[in-house]
């Protein structure tokens, strides 16, 4: 929970930030600041990538979790479920610093996102936080001209942030105990090479549809439990 939790006090400071410097801050700052958190997630992302043994799994859950993430659609389902929130409840009123369209609208954009379970899952499986370490930097920074737009909504938002990843890391850590340390490895490794591909969007080299990616995550479970009926 400790990635969640710095996640939720990060935004709490941004948008404290952004209320009292209501002129936000520059684009130019706020760009140089994100490309260095993309190079530091591509590192952390390439870091865990290597960690698994038996890279055919990896490989072949990339493209069977691909091929389910497509069918799918998971990533276009997810961005269409912002939308609509956002048009069902941020944007009821024309005042721009409502409070519902503030915590709806800076919800939407912290928690709708691969980041957000990736990073929860790894954060859940293994321990280790730094995915959720950047996302906070990152969300700490946009935090601040939300605020300065949208007013006090966003930091209430923090509230959906610890309730959302916080669940999915508690759900990942009960499951722990029941899979063997090979599948965790590799549900790690294949989540490395989705925080890379985070990385590589956030730089703005590529546009890679990680929320149809997801489902490689979880295929490892799927290799150990007929590996271990058939061997």
């Amino acid at each position: 929970m400790l990635g969640t939790i710095v996640n939720g006090l990060a935004i709490i400071l941004g948008s404290l930030l952004g209320l009292v410097c209501s002129k936000g801050i520059g684009e130019q700052y706020k760009q140089t600041i994100i490309q260095g958190v993309g190079l530091s997630v591509i590192l952390i992302g390439w870091k865990n990538g290597l960690l698994a043994e038996n890279l055919l799994v990896v490989i072949l859950s990339m493209v069977v979790g691909g091929l389910m993430g497509e069918w799918l659609q998971i990533e276009g389902r997810l961005e269409a479920m912002g939308r609509w929130i956002e048009k069902k409840v941020g944007a009821k009123t024309g005042d721009t610093r409502s409070l519902a369209r503030g915590f709806v609208t800076a919800s939407l954009v912290y928690c709708v996102g691969s980041m957000a379970i990736v990073g929860s899952l790894e954060s859940g499986l293994t321990g280790q936080h730094q995915t959720l370490f950047a996302k906070s930097i990152i969300d700490g920074v946009i935090s601040v001209v939300f605020a300065s737009t949208m007013g006090i909504g966003v930091l209430l938002s923090s509230i959906s942030v610890v309730v959302y990843q916080g669940s999915l890391t508690l759900t990942a850590g009960m499951l722990k105990p029941f899979l063997s340390p090979v599948a965790v490895t590799q549900m790690s490794s294949i989540g490395g090479l989705l925080i890379v591909a985070i990385g590589l969007n956030m730089l703005g080299i590529v546009k890679i549809r990680v929320g149809n990616l997801l489902p490689a995550i979880f295929l490892p479970l799927v290799y150990q439990s007929l590996y271990s009926l058939l061997g």
